[in-house]
């Protein structure tokens, strides 16, 4: 068969634009395609809610992808190896109740298994903003990432979700646009982002979890993005806590949307 570029052209453009226009309205919307993000929706995905993660990368996995200082394996303790045990990744005994995975392995396990489920990962898309009425956040107003990298004036498109995870590290993103768009307070001892606190692993681990919670009237905080709003620690390349993070997101929205 001879191959015919034009083809291939219109069979990329039809079927994404199609898939596009289709994921334009959400049950949820993830911010940030990292273990917390991929894990939740990997979990809401399987209980049958629509959801969408956009990544403005083009890799997914955020810190997970690289590993510790770009020496591609991970730290996990108990909990977070019995999840990745379940989930059918090879996970070796470091001894004291550390164990190591291949962060490889992680991430395109997590990305293949959430895709599988039934969730949509948009990457290269960043989000300018948001979309209030009543108070509440109820959608995203996403653009491609390369205009926001070049500073392009271009109108963005918007997404409806009925729910929203900022699942995007450090930086904290849709909860800082929220912050800056809204005037109003976050679900935080000030009102306002708190900031991330320097490495302290073993605070961390377990206020990852504690601060997996909403932050914003239709908006929860998860994984890095939860310590960084609520003002706790980082935890470096140990990563159960995103993991169990993404879970409790998932427990959260799944039991407001049922």
């Amino acid at each position: 068969m001879a191959l015919d570029e034009i083809k291939i052209s219109r069979a990329i453009l039809s079927r994404f634009m199609a898939k596009f226009s289709d994921y334009l309205e959400l049950d949820v919307a993830i911010v940030g395609a990292g273990p917390s993000g991929l894990m939740a929706a990997l979990r809401l995905a399987q209980k049958g809610h629509k959801v969408a993660v956009f990544e403005r990368k083009l890799s997914i996995g955020g810190g997970m992808w690289g590993g510790g200082m770009m020496f591609n394996e991970i730290v996990v303790q108990d909990q977070g190896a019995a999840i990745l045990k379940d989930l059918d990744i090879s996970v070796r005994d470091a001894g004291g109740g550390y164990y190591t995975a291949d962060s490889v392995e992680c991430t395109s396990t997590l990305t293949s298994l959430a895709c599988k489920a039934g969730a949509m990962i948009f990457n290269l898309m960043s989000v300018e903003d948001v979309m209030v009425r009543e108070d509440r956040v109820i959608g995203l107003v996403i653009n491609w990432s390369a205009v926001d990298i070049a500073g392009f004036h271009v109108d963005p498109l918007a997404v409806r979700a009925g729910y929203v995870v900022d699942s995007t590290g450090h930086d904290t993103e849709v909860l800082r646009v929220v912050q800056n768009k809204t005037g109003e307070r976050l679900l935080t001892d000030t009102g306002k982002i708190m900031g991330e606190r320097s490495m302290w692993a073993d605070v961390a681990e377990n206020t990852t979890l504690e601060n997996t919670k909403e932050a914003f009237p239709g908006v929860f905080a998860a994984g890095m993005a939860a310590n960084a709003t609520f003002g706790s620690f980082r935890m470096g390349p140990i990563f159960g806590g995103m993991l169990l993070s993404g879970e409790k997101v998932a427990q959260l929205i799944d039991e407001r949307l049922s």
